[in-house]
C-alpha cells in the first residue's frame, strides 16, 4: 500500500487499569510530521491467531491512517491469544464488557498516552477521537454507539454508549440475535443478547457481501443487521466481493485472509477516510463524493446506503 507521509510506531505503552486480570498495552502510531492531528482508537477482533488479535496487528490499515494523518492507538483487548488468559476466567474468551471498558479507559487517559509517545506532545487534537472495529472490534464499537447487551451471567442490560467519539465505524460486526445459529449462540451467549435498536449515535457499519460465515449465521449478509436494526443517522458501505477480512485488514500476507486482495485494502480504508474526515469537519463534503463515485456507477467496487 503506498504511504504518504512517513509514519512511526511506539510499543507498548503499559497501563494499570482497575479490574483488569492483566495491564492494558498499547501501541501508537503516527505520522512523523504535522500538527492538529486527529485520532483513531483501533479495536481487533478475535480470530485464531497469535498476535493479529493484538496491538500488533492490522497493520495495512494502520500505516493507511497514520500515513494519511491520524494518530492511531491500538489496545491488546484480553480476548487476545498473545495474553493466554485462562478460558475459565468471566467473560472468556471474549471479554465482551472488558473491550468496551478499555477504549473508554484510553479516552479518559488519552493525556498520559499521548505524553507517553516521544514526539508526539502537542501535536495532537483530543477534539477529535474515532474508533474503528473489526469483526468482534466491531461488536465493541456497536456498544460505544449504543447498542445495549444482555449480560449472560446477571440477566442484565448494560449500555456503553461513549458520545466523546466523533466517528464510529463497524467493520464485519456480528449480526442480531434472530440469525445467529444456536451452535454460536451457546458458545458466545453474550451474541445472542444483541439489541442493535438501541444503537442510536451515528455509525459506518462496513460489509463484506461475501462475508458468510456457517459457524455463526446461515443468513446472507448477516453482518449488516447494525445497519437494518439500528434508528438512524447511519451509514452502510457494502464491499462487493469482500469476505471477512476485506482483504487484509487485519495483517500484511495474513493466512487468515480468504479474500486476499491488496486493492481491496486500499478501497476500503479510502473509503473509511472520507466518511471519517467529513464526521470530523461538517464543511468536508469527502463522503458525498464518495457517495456519488460509487452508487449506480457501473463497475464500482461498493455501494453506500444512508438513512
Amino acid at each position: 500500500m503506498k504511504t504518504q507521509t512517513p509514519i512511526f510506531s511506539f510499543s507498548p505503552i503499559v497501563l494499570s487499569v482497575p479490574g483488569r486480570h492483566v495491564n492494558l498495552e498499547m501501541k501508537v502510531s503516527a505520522p512523523s510530521t504535522g500538527n492538529n492531528l486527529p485520532v483513531i482508537l483501533l479495536s481487533h477482533g478475535h480470530g485464531n491467531s497469535n498476535f493479529l488479535s493484538s496491538y500488533r496487528g492490522y497493520g495495512p490499515m494502520v500505516d493507511f491512517f497514520a500515513s494519511n494523518g491520524f494518530v492511531v492507538i491500538q489496545p491488546t483487548h484480553q480476548n487476545s491469544k498473545a495474553l493466554k488468559l485462562s478460558p475459565s476466567l468471566p467473560e472468556a474468551p471474549l471479554f465482551w464488557s472488558s473491550r468496551a471498558n478499555d477504549m473508554k479507559f484510553i479516552l479518559d487517559n488519552i493525556d498520559k498516552i499521548i505524553s507517553a509517545v516521544p514526539g508526539l506532545s502537542g501535536r495532537v487534537d483530543k477534539g477529535k477521537v474515532s474508533a474503528i472495529g473489526h469483526s468482534l472490534g466491531g461488536y465493541t464499537m456497536g456498544m460505544l454507539a449504543g447498542m445495549e447487551v444482555t449480560d449472560p451471567a446477571t440477566g442484565k442490560k448494560v449500555n456503553f454508549a461513549e458520545p466523546r467519539l466523533k466517528a464510529r465505524v463497524l467493520i464485519g460486526a456480528p449480526g442480531g440475535p434472530e440469525g445467529l445459529n444456536a451452535s454460536a449462540g451457546q458458545r458466545f451467549p453474550v451474541l445472542a443478547g444483541t439489541d442493535y435498536t438501541t444503537m442510536d449515535l451515528p455509525a459506518l457499519i462496513v460489509n463484506g457481501d461475501k462475508d458468510k460465515n456457517p459457524m455463526f449465521s446461515d443468513l446472507d449478509n448477516w453482518r449488516e443487521d447494525a445497519y437494518h436494526l439500528s434508528p438512524g443517522p447511519k451509514d452502510l458501505f457494502t464491499v462487493f466481493g469482500a469476505e471477512h477480512i476485506f482483504g487484509g485488514i487485519s495483517g500484511y500476507d495474513a493466512l487468515e485472509t480468504s479474500d486476499e486482495n491488496p486493492e481491496r485494502v486500499d478501497f476500503v480504508c479510502q473509503t473509511i477516510l472520507s466518511y471519517l474526515r467529513s464526521a470530523l469537519d461538517p464543511k468536508d463534503n469527502s463522503w458525498e463524493e464518495t457517495k456519488k463515485a460509487l452508487n449506480n456507477v457501473a463497475g464500482a467496487k461498493g455501494r453506500i446506503d444512508s438513512k
